[in-house]
């Protein structure tokens, strides 16, 4: 006979605080918060974190091992510095497994789930409009992540996340272009086609919209970006 709880009290899920530090610095990482080049060390992270060295210096290694920070002669981590050919293979990279997980999950996604997406489409835009890149990037994150969680593939969204850890603070050059007027991005930003189509249970078109959106900012960012190379 199952035992009942004692004040019908649900136990709280927990999870290890050296996985909160991680999932916290990968944020920060695919949302483009770090800048390329910038030097991370574990005890000026784990002070903003408000917690100690040792669970940040273990999300530090995960990290190295991912090819998302390299390591420097002194012990400390660097954010990598991004060439051209790099820059090139990650977005090709992005177009095909984010498209794929788009499709995914334009047949799995609910009403609830599209309000949500329509909400942060919205987000997005007013991010651009406001020139704030940091606001921006951080609510292109939400918005394309709210797609792809819902693909139905652990694995994908594992490499996804894994592509956007070492391009995301490349993504920061947005800034440096459209005259210092950011809303000019929108002009080669297509989350409302994505939006569009999702809503009609068009995974062809939203899939398209999101590999048109990525391969347009690759492109921006090629002829107008400076390069490490």
């Amino acid at each position: 006979m199952e035992k009942r709880a004692q004040f019908g009290l649900a136990a709280l899920e927990t999870e290890p605080l050296h996985e909160k530090v991680y999932r916290e610095i990968v944020r920060a990482l695919i949302s483009g918060q770090f800048e390329p080049g910038q030097k991370l060390t574990s005890r000026k992270l784990a002070k903003e974190l408000g917690t100690s060295d040792m669970p940040v210096r273990s999300a530090l290694l995960r990290l190295q091992a991912l090819h998302a920070l390299n390591a420097l002669p002194n012990g400390s981590l660097e954010v990598p510095v991004m060439t051209v050919e790099a820059f090139g293979q990650l977005m090709d990279a992005r177009t095909i497994v984010e498209g794929g997980a788009t499709a995914r999950a334009s047949t799995l996604l609910n009403g609830n789930n599209l309000r949500t997406i329509r909400r942060l489409s919205t987000e997005l835009t007013e991010a651009a409009r406001a020139g704030d890149i940091g606001a921006y990037l951080a609510a292109n994150y939400d918005f394309k992540f709210s797609i792809y969680r819902h693909c139905g593939n652990d694995a994908l969204i594992f490499l996804i996340e894994t592509l956007w850890m070492q391009v995301g603070p490349f993504l920061r050059r947005f800034a440096e272009g459209f005259d210092g007027d950011l809303s000019g991005i929108l002009a080669i930003d297509y989350h409302e086609d994505a939006l569009t189509a999702l809503e009609a249970g068009n995974a062809a078109a939203a899939s398209a919209a999101i590999v048109k959106d990525i391969q347009a900012g690759a492109s921006y960012l090629l002829a107008n970006a400076r390069f490490g190379d």
